[in-house]
């Protein structure tokens, strides 16, 4: 009865082990079966999908960021944002007193009024002149037909004298009378002399009452008083003034939300000083750092998506390839990488990709800069 027993014992347990090394085999033929069609599916899905795509997670949100400067210098007079504030375009971010720009405009427009009103004055001045000119010409008329009366009066004088002169030797003539002709005669010689003189100093004055005419009308010829260049000088300087007031309230440049305030009330900025940026949320992209493996087939307007941290990948974001960098993150490092000591070893670079993002998208689930995303571009579509 012993030995059966310990038959029978031996039995069951090489029957046992026989059991468990069919199991064994059995799961490992499923576990193998598993991996390959794990494999298989890996291989389906690479040769579809797969090779088509390409991702990294070394990508972040980024803008145009506007940075507002005042165009003037001045002190602060109202600050009516502050940091997290959204804006839009126009708002009154920042006023700087107008006390001086008003003042300023104040003094160009008089000296607008000036200048045009000595404009209509040099206009008035051209015109008296030009009447004195044809006056003149009309004095020189009257000493001309002067001079033809004085010449007559000197022939006259001079043929009386001639006569009596010839008359004297006979006794014909008594001395008082010659000398009578002789004073005639001379009278009318210095009367002709002074008419001749009156023409010449006619003549003169005409031509210097032409050449200040001249020079006056030379002020206003082809102009008119919105047209004279002194008028323009001060229109330009009014404008001038006019741009420095509108300057001294900062408008906001773009649709946004205020960052990095650096103005407070009464401080006195300095023009082209940065007080504050605005960060245009609807305009934001992302900057995809890639492997440059991966760039081989990467195209400017290839399909990407995105997910961001924040959302936690429930929300994806589609955009295209908008560009690709001119140079990598680590050319363009403050402290470029340098491998000149003869023990170098390559590094792998990334290049970065902007991805533009579809703006109803943003609009919906607005994304600030410098949060993280994940990036896969579809390579199959170009």
């Amino acid at each position: 009865m012993a030995d059966i027993s310990g038959e029978n014992f031996d039995a069951e347990a090489a029957q046992t082990q026989a059991n468990r090394k069919a199991a064994r085999m059995n799961w490992m033929r499923r576990l193998a079966l598993t991996l390959a069609v794990i494999a298989i599916g890996w291989l389906l899905w690479y040769m579809l999908v797969g090779r088509n795509h390409v991702s990294t997670n070394n990508a972040y949100v980024n803008a145009e960021m506007a940075q507002v400067t005042p165009l003037i210098s001045g002190q602060v007079v109202a600050v009516n944002v502050k940091d997290t504030q959204a804006v839009k375009r126009g708002d009154i971010l920042v006023q700087i007193d107008p006390t001086n720009a008003r003042i300023a405009v104040a003094q160009a427009e008089a000296d607008l009024a000036e200048a045009r009103r000595r404009f209509r004055q040099a206009v008035a001045t051209a015109s008296a002149l030009s009447a004195q000119v044809n006056a003149k010409g009309a004095d020189i008329t009257q000493a001309q037909a002067q001079l033809k009366a004085s010449v007559a009066e000197f022939d006259k004088a001079r043929i009386d004298l001639q006569r009596r002169q010839a008359l004297a030797e006979s006794g014909a003539v008594s001395g008082d009378e010659l000398t009578s002709a002789l004073n005639a005669f001379t009278a009318a010689e210095s009367q002709l002399a002074s008419a001749r003189a009156s023409v010449t100093q006619a003549q003169s004055t005409r031509t210097s009452a032409q050449g200040e005419f001249a020079a006056s009308e030379a002020l206003v010829r082809g102009s008119s008083e919105d047209t004279d260049p002194a008028v323009l000088a001060a229109k330009a300087r009014l404008e001038t003034a006019q741009l420095d007031l509108d300057r001294t309230i900062i408008r906001a440049p773009v649709d946004g939300v205020i960052a990095k305030r650096q103005v407070q009330l009464g401080q006195r900025v300095t023009q082209g000083s940065p007080i504050m940026t605005i960060v245009p949320l609807t305009q934001v992209y992302v900057d995809a750092n890639f492997k440059e493996r991966q760039l081989e087939h990467v195209r400017i307007g290839m399909p990407a998506t995105v997910k961001a941290d924040i959302y936690g990948g429930s929300v994806t974001y589609h955009g295209k390839v908008a560009g690709l960098s001119g140079a990598t993150g680590a050319s363009m490092a403050l402290i470029p990488a340098q491998n000149a000591t003869g023990n170098w070893i390559k590094v792998v670079q990334r290049l970065p990709v902007r991805i533009e993002l579809d703006p109803k998208e943003l609009a919906a689930h607005p994304l600030r800069v410098g949060l993280s995303t994940e990036v896969e571009i579809d390579l199959s579509k170009d």
